[in-house]
């Protein structure tokens, strides 16, 4: 009897009860930015932990392939739970914790009730530090879930999450020049076009410039006038009266 009882003590020690809720991107209207190449904006778990008043939640981020594999009872905060070490040596690691007062039940209207997964750059090398929130540093994809603990004892979790990928930065290669409906037809026909309006705008301005040159060379060949000669007229004066020279 001693046994079974010493076999089951360990069972019920490590209950975590499963909360039926699943983690996922953020639809809050207007709200840019919700993934990146290194982050991605998560809704807050509102409502879902309201029976453990006394626990910190944890938010667990692994990969897809290695989420399954995460063991539960891994306490944060240890360099089997670090950002640092993930993912090279273990399968997720767990960060932003929090306490019930950080997410209030119900919502406020219209507050702003995200996470943004990966937006701590300063302790990424850290290890010091090893429940950073650091960038993310691959396209994924990830899979996420959040953890209650009442000390160090898990009591509650939340399913994982869906697939969540990244954006990645696209090569110059791969982007199409018929994208949005400029096929390569339009392409040619536009510079077609931009040719000819470049050999338009080359003859016009050969044709001002010689008008010009012209216009300059006919006023520069007047005649002068010819000088015009006023020939002297001499009055008969009153001397040459015989009356007078008397």
């Amino acid at each position: 009897m001693l046994p079974l009882l010493l076999l089951l003590l360990p069972a019920a020690h490590g209950r975590v009860e499963h909360v039926a809720y699943t983690p996922f991107l953020t639809r809050t209207p207007g709200l840019e930015g919700l993934t990146t190449g290194s982050t991605f904006v998560l809704e807050q778990p509102r409502c879902v932990f309201d029976k453990y008043s006394n626990a910190d939640i944890w938010l667990v981020v692994a990969l897809e392939k290695t989420a399954r594999t995460f063991n539960n009872t891994v306490a944060p905060g240890t360099p089997a739970s670090a950002f640092q070490n993930f993912p090279d040596s273990v399968p997720a690691y767990m960060t932003l914790n929090a306490t019930l007062a950080n997410y209030p039940c119900p919502k406020a209207p219209g507050e702003i009730t995200v996470l943004r997964v990966g937006s701590e750059t300063s302790c990424t090398e850290d290890e010091a530090r090893p429940t950073c929130n650091g960038p993310l540093s691959g396209p994924g994809p990830y899979m996420v879930k959040f953890l209650a603990l009442e000390g160090s004892e898990p009591v509650a979790e939340t399913n994982w999450s869906t697939s969540i990928m990244l954006r990645t930065a696209k090569s110059p290669n791969s982007i199409s020049t018929t994208d949005e409906g400029h096929s390569a037809g339009m392409i040619a026909i536009t510079t077609i076009l931009s040719i000819l309006f470049a050999i338009l705008l080359a003859g016009l301005v050969a044709m001002l410039i010689f008008w010009g040159s012209d216009t300059c060379g006919s006023s520069s060949t007047f005649t002068k006038p010819e000088a015009v000669t006023v020939r002297r007229y001499n009055t008969h004066h009153v001397y040459d009266q015989p009356s007078a020279r008397l």
